[in-house]
């Protein structure tokens, strides 16, 4: 039984002959692909129209690869962008400037990124805002001078002892004087360092009075907050 895509059968035989795909033919005559493939069962395509195909089908694909990157990137980007300002308007509700506040904030932080030894109040890392908090809340709270800050520094093989150095002074406004340490990891002998990459700066300050209040106030506001939560449930 002929079907209402049968006149025009010549037109797309002669186009597949021609070398195009069938998507391109349906797109050009409207006709559906199930029809298409019958219809081209026995027509044989060249070596080079086969390969030509091919080339338009992966070239194809990449520019949907990257059109849907581009998608992503830009719906990564809106989220982000709303996460932000979701973030400002909870900080907006928070007085920064009263100091329990800012020392819940360091308290928290210190639970799970400073050092637990019972010698000393020291915290380490390798994000520079994260250690000028740690800077400005060591001495506009507890008054800690600076030049009792000890630094000690964490570095790749790669790496210019002297040149990391002065980036941290430089970030945290610290002597020069207090990185007096610097650590090198052996086991990246070899291996290439990301730029953006300048080690871990760890921060002593000396006075474990510090950490013995900071400790216990992260663990009893966390244990109020578990309680609050439980109850309320």
């Amino acid at each position: 039984m002929r079907t209402r895509w049968y006149r025009i059968k010549p037109t797309a035989t002669r186009y597949r002959r021609r070398g195009y795909s069938i998507r391109k033919i349906e797109q050009l005559l409207g006709i559906p692909r199930s029809t298409l493939s019958g219809w081209f069962r026995n027509i044989v395509l060249s070596k080079r129209q086969q390969r030509k195909l091919l080339k338009k089908w992966e070239d194809g694909l990449k520019r949907a690869r990257a059109k849907a990157g581009e998608r992503n990137h830009a719906k990564k980007e809106k989220r982000i962008r709303e996460g932000e300002a979701q973030a400002f308007t909870t900080l907006q509700q928070i007085d920064t400037l009263k100091k329990e506040h800012a020392e819940l904030a360091l308290a928290l932080l210190y639970l799970g990124e400073g050092s637990k030894k019972n010698t000393e109040t020291a915290l380490g890392s390798s994000d520079p805002l994260i250690l000028k908090f740690f800077v400005a809340i060591l001495r506009h709270i507890y008054q800690v001078n600076i030049e009792k800050m000890r630094c000690e520094l964490y570095i790749r093989a790669d790496q210019n002892p002297d040149e990391i150095k002065h980036f941290w002074a430089k970030e945290l406004e610290l002597p020069l004087e207090n990185f007096r340490q610097v650590n090198i990891d052996k086991r990246t002998v070899g291996s290439k360092t990301y730029p953006t990459y300048k080690g871990v700066c760890n921060i002593r300050c000396g006075n474990v009075a510090i950490q013995r209040k900071l400790l216990p106030l992260a663990k009893l506001f966390c244990k109020r907050i578990v309680d609050q939560y439980t109850m309320g449930t």
